[in-house]
């Protein structure tokens, strides 16, 4: 009787404070530095759902550790809808396995609102190099010694690389960088011959030449770039690594009030003007349900738990 007392209690407190709800600003903590495609896309939604919900979203700036320091805020933050949360694959999905500990638990501490973009990632060779396509890549590998760059250990473009390894059967020596934007730079430069980007950091070196894209990590090709074929068409069936980031809030918020988020965030990203902007940008925007944002949050916890053992990565 006293559980379903407390049970019906917590019911009529979340459904008086939906109907409220907001009644004051709200803070999205976003866990990765400003600049790049995912803050952008952060931000516009932010004002979007500021002007629908009638209160100030205050977007704050939390890096650092993968995505832990600004994730971990959120899960220990009061779950009354007042503080949200973007992250990405790193916190929600491949930590657990990279990291020696981690300050919080994703299943427990964390309620999914709603999945808000997909990043790809491109391999790039620059353009006078001998490696015209993925092809040329895997066979080079086969018959010796080939680096590529990326945007630093246990990073998700060192994780497509990984990826690419195991399901071509070959060896590359992979030679860590911070951050994308320095790995098309020495791509560009000829000090390494190859890296694995984010698409936004390669694309206007690309579209004037002076880099060559290879292949997209996607299933599908991307709209950013609808000549670069897939790594599953260029030579490695079935492949598929992407970045991805979505909102979240701390576990407890009321279903009302996080179903209320979610419409609001889902509305935002198919907003014509905002799904142009963040295509150019890079980001495919892909909204969903809370349901379908935790079971895709378990599959790639799944498949990058895989990777990051067999590949031996750690981060200390």
């Amino acid at each position: 009787m006293r559980r379903l007392l407390a049970a019906a209690l917590c019911l009529a407190a979340g459904a008086a404070l939906a109907q409220g709800y907001p009644s004051k600003p709200l803070r999205l903590i976003v866990s990765f530095p400003p600049g790049g495609s995912s803050d952008f896309v952060a931000r516009a939604v932010a004002a979007k759902i500021s002007d629908r919900l009638g209160q100030q979203v205050l977007v704050e700036n939390r890096g650092g550790a993968g995505g832990n320091i600004g994730v971990d805020a959120v899960a220990k933050a009061a779950p009354d809808g007042y503080t949200l949360g973007v992250a990405a694959a790193g916190a929600l999905s491949v930590n657990a396995t990279l990291y020696p500990s981690m300050p919080f638990d994703a299943d427990k501490d964390l309620a999914p609102v709603s999945l808000m973009a997909m990043i790809p990632f491109v391999l790039i060779s620059g353009a006078q190099s001998p490696f015209m396509d993925l092809k040329d890549v895997i066979a080079a590998a086969r018959a010796g010694n080939v680096a590529y760059a990326h945007g630093g250990n246990g990073s998700a473009m060192h994780l497509c690389g990984e990826l690419l390894k195991m399901m071509a059967g070959i060896e590359l020596q992979a030679v860590p960088y911070k951050g994308s934007g320095p790995v098309a730079s020495d791509v560009l430069g000829g000090q390494v011959p190859l890296g694995i980007v984010d698409v936004p950091s390669a694309l206007a070196q690309v579209k004037a030449g002076r880099l060559r894209a290879l292949a997209v990590t996607t299933r599908r090709r991307i709209a950013a770039a609808p000549e670069v074929p897939t790594f599953d068409e260029a030579g490695v069936p079935g492949y598929e690594a992407i970045g991805w980031f979505g909102m979240i809030a701390p576990a407890g918020v009321p279903d009302a009030v996080l179903a209320r988020i979610n419409s609001e965030v889902r509305q935002a990203l198919v907003a014509p003007d905002l799904r142009e902007r963040a295509l150019a940008a890079g980001a495919e925007p892909s909204p969903s349900t809370p349901g379908e944002f935790a079971a895709f949050i378990r599959s790639e916890r799944e498949k990058w738990a895989r990777v990051v053992r067999a590949a031996k990565v750690r981060i200390d």
